[in-house]
């Protein structure tokens, strides 16, 4: 999920700042700077009423990187929009921005110099003021072209600069006008430059150090286990804080998620990325079950320095053998849909692509003969995502049906992209990424998949091919252009580029599910990105 020049390309970060990177911390560590919280997860750290602990279930791994300017894990990016406020930030489910730390929306999105006010009484959660040196501090790091961040990726090619004009205001300058940008401001988060200039503060950011101005404040952080939080009796916002406490449960594993959110003994109010053959059974336990679709997605990603796989030939040919509707029917238990564009057929950039793979096990033997290729034999390298899991067992018997020998390979999610960052040899790489999470416009999303510098180029070994030079030209022209609906239209054109050479690409977009218990909570929105967002919840 992922990353200098003009392009807003999604730079390739160290390992430990990627989504999946380890750098955790001891299990019983606490964070300097931050106070004693539950050290169990079956510790809800008590309270009664309206001050008893919100317990919620995340799906994903807490021991990724918490460096807002660098995270792609779920869980971080989830607990830092508690934590953290850019300038605006946006709904959860809209991607509408409203002021957080700014006071207002520009009133021209148009305009190449926005100009914003700090909200008066920001303070981080050490008592510290927001300052505009704080605001300009974390620009300042994602725009230097000698530091690589995934937030400089959804930046620097249309934002030139950020600069204070007093203590409380600061003015930023548009390379271009680019209204896409006001949404995609909630992608910096501003972070106390008192906290994290100091020597060795980032590779703590990473590790899970987390001081923001956000409603919460995080309290502990107990990597692979859970992270806790309480409400900032300072903030003076817009998203007030409802909950006295949180404690977010880390559960990877589908089974003990789900024991969490059911029965008489659940020990959590709301969990996320409920599978789907549980769903009748926690709505007949008086539960909530909810889902939101989007560009939730298995993708294939092919090692291009691989022959036979260098031929885009034989990459479509492995896409047109996978029984998409099977996938569907069979792991999705029908929350899903085969993949018609990069795109989900729910974004507004959306567009059916020239080049669709339909199930046609014939065409994919065809393109095989044409290729020259006879006995393939393929090794899918794959994350330990529970969907991704119920998933592979149709790539293997749909590919062995074309005569294309399969093996499955999955492993812990770190352990699949350590591989990819140590530049080992592998052929196909299953695994899922939302790039929802950082936000809805197309042109945020292709750029955080595909570009010169970018991570997931890096992985396919891709990004030097003259396709790939062609492909890359056309989306920074695509990302300059003016007028909307030819700004649509050239996006849609390339992506049929990506679709015909299918290097990374999806199979599948599926809908992701949260649970929670009705009867205590209320205000809550399931969103199509992995996570749970309770800014706008509240006890019943």
């Amino acid at each position: 999920m992922r990353d200098d020049d003009v392009t807003p390309d999604v730079p390739a970060p160290r390992r430990r700042s990627f989504l999946t990177c380890a750098g955790a911390l001891g299990a019983g560590a606490v964070l300097a700077g931050c106070s004693a919280g539950p050290q169990s997860t079956n510790d809800t750290g008590g309270g009664r009423g309206r001050d008893r602990t919100l317990t919620a279930v995340i799906g994903y791994g807490n021991d990724g990187s918490w460096d807002p300017t660098q995270t792609a894990s779920a869980f971080a990016m989830a607990a830092n929009n508690h934590v953290y406020e850019g300038l605006l930030d946006t709904d959860p489910i809209s991607r509408a921005p409203y002021p957080a730390l700014g006071t207002g929306v520009p009133a021209d999105p148009g305009a190449t110099t926005w100009r914003f006010t700090l909200r008066p009484g920001a303070a981080f959660h050490d008592g510290r003021p927001v300052t505009a040196d704080d605001v300009e501090f974390v620009f300042d790091r994602i725009l230097d072209p000698g530091t690589q961040t995934l937030a400089k990726g959804f930046f620097a090619g249309w934002l030139e600069s950020v600069r204070k004009t007093d203590a409380r205001t600061v003015e930023l300058k548009l390379r271009f006008p680019f209204p896409d940008g006001l949404s995609r401001l909630t992608l910096a988060k501003v972070m106390p430059r008192h906290v994290f200039s100091r020597p060795g503060a980032w590779d703590d950011a990473v590790r899970g150090l987390a001081v923001g101005s956000g409603p919460y404040r995080q309290t502990a952080h107990h990597p692979k286990s859970n992270t806790t939080f309480e409400a900032f009796a300072a903030y003076n916002g817009p998203r007030r804080p409802a909950f006295r406490k949180m404690n977010w449960l880390t559960i990877v594993d589908a089974a003990p998620r789900v024991a969490r959110i059911s029965g008489t003994g659940a020990g959590s109010q709301i969990a996320d990325n409920i599978p789907y053959a549980d769903i009748p059974r926690l709505e007949r336990g008086g539960l909530k079950v909810d889902g939101g679709a989007g560009m939730n997605n298995l993708f294939l990603m092919f090692n291009t320095r691989r022959k036979p796989l260098d031929d885009v030939r034989v990459r479509q040919a492995l896409h047109y053998a996978i029984d998409g509707e099977k996938m569907v029917r069979v792991a999705l238990k029908g929350h899903g849909r085969p993949a018609s564009s990069f795109l989900d057929e729910g974004n507004p950039g959306y567009r059916r692509a020239r080049t669709v793979y339909g199930h046609d096990p014939a065409k994919a033997k065809a393109l095989l003969r044409a290729a020259g290729v006879e006995e393939l034999r393929v090794e899918i390298l794959a994350v330990d995502v529970s969907w991704i899991v119920d998933c592979l067992p149709t790539i293997k018997s749909s590919w062995d049906a074309i005569g294309v020998t399969t093996s499955l390979a999955p492993q812990e999610t770190t352990a699949v992209f350590t591989e990819m960052d140590q530049k080992r040899d592998y052929q196909v790489v299953a695994a899922a990424s939302n790039p929802n999470q950082f936000g809805l416009d197309a042109d945020l999303i292709m750029h955080y998949n595909y570009g010169p510098g970018n991570l997931w180029m890096g992985y396919t070994r891709w990004a030097g091919h003259p396709d790939a030079k062609r492909l890359f030209r056309d989306m920074d022209r695509a990302t300059r252009e003016p007028d909307p609906a030819r700004k649509k239209a050239m996006v849609q054109d390339y992506i049929d580029v990506v679709a015909e050479q299918a290097v990374l690409y999806p199979v599948v977009h599926n809908e992701l599910m949260t649970a929670w218990d009705p009867r205590r909570l209320t205000g809550i929105r399931a969103q199509p990105y992995p996570g749970v967002n309770l800014l706008q919840a509240h006890w019943v």
